[in-house]
């Protein structure tokens, strides 16, 4: 799906590379998470797995295309579509199909299909009811799953999301992911997923951790969470489940910090509890 080979961009000729050599292959239909400090490159390798930058050397493929040649951009673009921060900066409309249809209808789809995509994308991230409201009525997580139809209204095969639960609360950060989520698993598209809330990759297929515009890890997330101290040098955490997990360790205890769910932590901890009491 997206392929990177020897990978570098400078955002200009004198500054130190932004991305510094970078290989990686994401398959189709995986779900990636991208993790890293601000300033470690994980924005910016996004936005070259739809073309939205161009490399400073080496090569970026997506899905066999040469993003380097400029006749591939368009179907570049429609395979790879991108989710911002913000939801309000992808919101054009005044209700809520009519800003899914935007990027359809630029693209001259018909007027007929047009109207199977955007009822069908709102159905897909849970928005269908809200099709005749106005956008700027709805909460931040019920916006960005707006942003995400519109994209997927374009059928692509993979969405990149860069940080799109940064600016939402609680409840919204869970009604994105688990669109995100479902889109993934039961829609097969290819998600790479940007954020700075670890918890919020415990899902994904596989981790790739960014440091100093090179991959300073790449695993899933139950192996790449049980290097606390290694994450924790550059400047990134762990999740809660995980975190509660390696301090219980430095009091004594043995846990396997691979249990990262809220489940298999809460089974770990008490079992462990209730072996230390049978050995009182």
């Amino acid at each position: 799906m997206f392929k990177a080979l020897d990978l570098t961009y400078r955002y200009d000729e004198t500054s130190a590379p932004v991305l510094d050599h970078i290989s990686l292959d994401i398959t189709p239909g995986s779900f990636t998470a991208l993790l890293g400090h601000n300033g470690s490159g994980k924005s910016t390798l996004a936005k070259h797995f739809n073309a939205f930058l161009l490399p400073s050397g080496g090569k970026v493929y997506i899905k066999g295309l040469d993003s380097s040649i400029e006749d591939h951009l368009p179907l570049i673009r429609r395979t790879a579509g991108m989710v911002f921060q913000n939801p309000d900066n992808q919101i054009v409309a005044s209700m809520v199909e009519d800003d899914v249809a935007f990027g359809p209808e630029n693209i001259g789809i018909p007027t007929a299909e047009m109207r199977e995509r955007v009822d069908e994308a709102l159905k897909q991230v849970g928005m269908y009811e809200f099709r005749t409201h106005a956008p700027n009525l709805l909460s931040g997580g019920q916006k960005q799953r707006i942003a995400i139809a519109g994209i997927i209204a374009m059928r692509p095969e993979a969405i990149l999301l860069d940080e799109p639960t940064a600016m939402l609360d609680p409840r919204g950060r869970r009604e994105v992911l688990e669109t995100i989520t479902t889109l993934n698993k039961e829609h097969h598209i290819t998600i790479v997923l940007i954020t700075h809330h670890m918890n919020e990759t415990i899902g994904a297929d596989r981790l790739v951790v960014l440091n100093k515009g090179q991959i300073y890890m790449d695993g899933t997330p139950r192996e790449i969470f049980t290097h606390v101290e290694e994450l924790r040098a550059i400047g990134l955490e762990v999740p809660t489940t995980v975190a509660l997990m390696h301090r219980l360790n430095q009091a004594g205890f043995a846990l396997d910090l691979s249990n990262v769910t809220l489940e298999e932590c809460g089974d770990a901890i008490l079992k462990a509890i209730l072996e230390k009491k049978g050995n009182v």
